[in-house]
Order: structure tokens, then C-alpha cells, then sequence
């Protein structure tokens, strides 16, 4: 089995990955300082990474002149804090082109040294605050971040929304209708909207939504809010990607709530009830103590913070600063206990082997012997003539020995 996994991770550093060979040549991956390697488990290759921003702009003669220019306008643009940069740069990271997503990864890089740079003068600490948030349909998600941030941006912060948008099974289309239902937000100049179709991932969180939370905080937007698609153990995916989990819930009961996971409330940080205005008072007071008392049965995730629960109401505006005062309070006790930054460090091993399996998968399926292979295969597990774990062992090992 050990065999067979050299054999994968071989085969997933063959062509046509070139944007590996790309960064390698541009010596974004070569020529770091002692201390700054990581290993790839299980193989003797080291990947040095640059902690120098003359890297990025050395070993460019690959780039041609419009690429190299393309690349210089949406940097140059992006850090000064225009919107257009950011939003063609998020465009770019999220293309399928293969020259364009060596060309994203150019442009990642450099903006990952601008960021080092702003983290090293705030004394080692994120300069940006990312915050995940989910919830049932209807409770609210919407509004809730439409008065969260004109709120935020009013205090003087910039506020970057990512918000992924069910797509169809049938399709394969999206919505795409956060910026209409975000009326007011979408016309602040210091706030920056970007729906994205989630293309059927798991959470409804793009592959790509890590890499565009990046280029927000490289845009100078300090707080970066992740809003995602339903609820469940799919969810586990946002929450390894920000600072904060937030769960919105509406003011309901009985059996509307059993469709929310155990999974999902034992990562949330802060759980609010959302419509806790009018009539819905009373059950949302029912609600907050339910889960107050559920969360106190639950294993705390870290030393520093006791997860809680508030009530909110984004129509009559009633618990909105209180909701931003917990999420404060919480990140400055991450922050003093160092949770916050391992947790970050621990988030990007994470994300980096979701992406590895992500890609490996892909090769496998695309490989010409798997799927001259894999019909036959199928109609025999469907017929019941074989196993579906003898099919997945001989498509394996179709897969290793002709690679």
C-alpha cells in the first residue's frame, strides 16, 4: 500500500502540473532561509519556501511581456486596495485554464510576502479577522451580514463578504444573488462582495475560497467574512479555513432544528439567534437557553474561550453590537494565548493535503487506464458480480502500474 502511495504522490508531480516547475523557475520555492522548509510526508523532497519579495520578481523569462504585465497591473492594484484588482484577481484564482492558474499561483505568492510583511510589523499577529458563518435557510444570513458590516464599516474597518451560492446538480448554475439581497452593503466603498457559485463542493465552500480570503486581507480588508451554504458535517470545511466559526440559527423549535449536526455546533465558536424581534422573542429566548445549556455538555475546542450564545435581530438592529463585542472579546483571547496563530498554521497543513487529494483524485479518474477500466467495473458493482471494494483494488492497481 506504502508503494502505492509513492506511486500516487510521483504521479501527481508529473506533467501537466506545471505551475509547480513555474514557481520553482521564478525561484518563489528555492533560495530561503534556514528554518523555512517543509517536508512532504512519506518522500525525501524538500520545498524551501522564499521568505524574500526579490524572489518573486527574478527568473520571469517563461512570463511573456502581457502575462508579466497582466500580473504587475492586478499586484500593483490589488495591494493599493481597488476593488477591480481584487475582484479580476479572485477571477483569475478561480479559473480552470491551466496557464492562468500558474499565473494565479505567481500572483498568490507575491501577495502571501506582501501579507509576511504586514504580520512582521504587527508584531507576529494577523493584521485581518476571518469569520465563518452558517445557518439553516431562512435564518437570516443575509441580512444579518448586511447590518454586521455597514455597522463595521461605519467603526472605519473594510469588510470583504465571500459568499458561496448553491449551484445546481442539473445545470450546474448558480443564484448568485447575495449582492441583491445585500443592497446597501454592496454600495459601500468599503466593503467588497464576491458571490461565488460552490460548483457542488462539499459546504458549498469553492476550492478556491482559501486563496481569496488571501488576496481580501492583501487588499487591505481587515475583516473577511465567509458566509456558506446550509448546514452539516460538510461544514467541518470553512471552519478549517477561519479564525472564528459563527452558527446562525432562526428562532425555531422542535424538529426544525434536528437537521442541525451535533458535528457542526461542538466547532461553532458563537451561536446566534437570529429574528429575535416581535412575536419571535419568546421562542428566541426559548432557543438561547436551550443551546446555552446544550453547549455546556459539549468539549470545549480551546483553553481561552467558552462558546456562546446570543440573540440578535438585524430588523430592529437590537444585539448587533453585542454579537461584534463576543466576537472581539474572542479574538483578543485567542490572540493573547497564541491559539489564533496555531490554529492558522494548523489550517494551511489542512487545506494544502485537501487540495493534494482534490488533485490526486482528479488524475486518477482522467488516467487513460482507469477509465478504459472503469465502465466494465461499474456495471459489474451495479449487477452485484463483484464488490465495490474489489473494483476500487483493481482499478488501484491499474492505476500504479501504468504509471
Amino acid at each position: 500500500m506504502r508503494r502505492l502511495g509513492v506511486r500516487l504522490l510521483r504521479h501527481f508531480y508529473r506533467p501537466p502540473l506545471t505551475g509547480f516547475r513555474l514557481l520553482h523557475q521564478r525561484g518563489i520555492l528555492t533560495g530561503s532561509l534556514p528554518g523555512h522548509s517543509s517536508t512532504i510526508p512519506g518522500s525525501s523532497c524538500h520545498i524551501h519556501r522564499s521568505v524574500s519579495s526579490t524572489a518573486v520578481s527574478q527568473h520571469i523569462q517563461d512570463l511573456s511581456g502581457p502575462e508579466q504585465r497582466l500580473l504587475d497591473k492586478l499586484y500593483d492594484g490589488l495591494i493599493s486596495g481597488q476593488r477591480a484588482s481584487l475582484a479580476e484577481s479572485i477571477t483569475l484564482v478561480e479559473t480552470q485554464h491551466p496557464r492562468k492558474k500558474e499565473l494565479a499561483q505567481v500572483l498568490l505568492q507575491k501577495v502571501l510576502v506582501f501579507r509576511r510583511e504586514q504580520e512582521r510589523r504587527n508584531g507576529g499577529k494577523p493584521v485581518a479577522f476571518r469569520v465563518g458563518l452558517s445557518g439553516p435557510p431562512g435564518a437570516g444570513k443575509s441580512s444579518f451580514i448586511e447590518v454586521v458590516g455597514k455597522m463595521l464599516t461605519g467603526q472605519g474597518h473594510k469588510v470583504a463578504v465571500l459568499a458561496v451560492d448553491p449551484s445546481s446538480c442539473t445545470s450546474g448554475g448558480s443564484l448568485l444573488g447575495d449582492k441583491t439581497r445585500m443592497t446597501e452593503l454592496s454600495r459601500d466603498m468599503n466593503a467588497f462582495i464576491r458571490p461565488s457559485p460552490a460548483s457542488g463542493t462539499l459546504g458549498g465552500v469553492t476550492r478556491t475560497t482559501n486563496e481569496a480570503i488571501v488576496l481580501c486581507e492583501g487588499a487591505g480588508y481587515d475583516i473577511v467574512l465567509v458566509e456558506t451554504v446550509g448546514v452539516g458535517q460538510s461544514e467541518f470545511a470553512v471552519a478549517d479555513m477561519v479564525d472564528m466559526f459563527v452558527l446562525l440559527i432562526p428562532p425555531a423549535g422542535g424538529d426544525e432544528l434536528q437537521g442541525i449536526k451535533r458535528g457542526i455546533i461542538e466547532r461553532a465558536d458563537l451561536v446566534v439567534v437570529t429574528k429575535s424581534d416581535g412575536d419571535l422573542v419568546v421562542p428566541a429566548r426559548r432557543i438561547q437557553t436551550e443551546y446555552t445549556s446544550a453547549l455546556k455538555l459539549l468539549r470545549r475546542q480551546t483553553r481561552s474561550w467558552n462558546p456562546k450564545v446570543v440573540r440578535a435581530s438585524a430588523h430592529t438592529f437590537e444585539g448587533i453590537p453585542e454579537v461584534w463585542a463576543k466576537m472581539e472579546a474572542y479574538r483578543a483571547a485567542m490572540l493573547s494565548s497564541g491559539e489564533l496563530q496555531g490554529r492558522r498554521r494548523a489550517q494551511q497543513k489542512v487545506w494544502m493535503w485537501s487540495l493534494i487529494q482534490e488533485n490526486v483524485l482528479w488524475h486518477f479518474q482522467n488516467h487513460p487506464a482507469v477509465r478504459g477500466t472503469l465502465p466494465r467495473l461499474e456495471q459489474k458493482v451495479t449487477r452485484g458480480e463483484i464488490s465495490p471494494g474489489l473494483a476500487a483494488d483493481l482499478l488501484l492497481k491499474a492505476f500504479s502500474e501504468t504509471s
